[in-house]
């Protein structure tokens, strides 16, 4: 894999602790804060990007860069349904992308893009899942799934 660079702006981040950050964590190195150009939507308890021509749109999230993209990546997929066995369209898409880091540095990453259509979906008008979680639903807990689980459990 050329790039090893990964944006996260859900369930992967830090401040969620979930199975998944923890795997994520045990692999990766955190680069820094960062924003992509796009709307983020909520899906469930987890949310969606959808990449968009308007500078004003930003979604927050982490850059992590990879120790060993060829391993984690596929379970990654996996996780976020895009990994062969999905029907098509799959859930999400992973993509290359342009992400602005804190520093004003623009690097490249990946992006697990939504893939679906968002007709249904409220939008995340701050850009940032967590924030958004905090105030709007401050009674769901649950950041866990069998399948983040049994991919967790997958890696040494």
């Amino acid at each position: 894999m050329s790039n090893q660079f990964l944006f996260v702006y859900g369930i992967l981040r830090r401040d969620t602790n979930s199975e998944m950050y923890h795997l994520l964590a045990r692999h990766a190195d955190f680069v820094g804060e960062g924003t992509f150009q796009g709307k983020l939507y909520r899906i469930d308890y987890y949310p969606g990007v959808v990449p968009t021509m308007d500078k004003r749109d930003r979604v927050f999230g982490e850059v992590y860069r990879l120790l060993e993209p060829d391993l984690v990546l596929p379970l990654l997929d996996q996780y976020e349904e895009c990994g062969p066995g999905f029907s098509d369209p799959t859930e999400y898409v992973r993509r290359i992308e342009k992400i602005l880091l804190r520093s004003g540095r623009i690097m490249s990453a990946w992006v697990y893009v939504y893939n679906r259509p968002t007709d249904n979906f409220d939008i995340i008008e701050s850009g940032d899942f967590l924030h958004s979680r905090t105030i709007k639903e401050n009674s769901r807990t649950r950041l866990s799934t069998d399948t983040e689980d049994d991919a967790a459990e997958s890696l040494p």
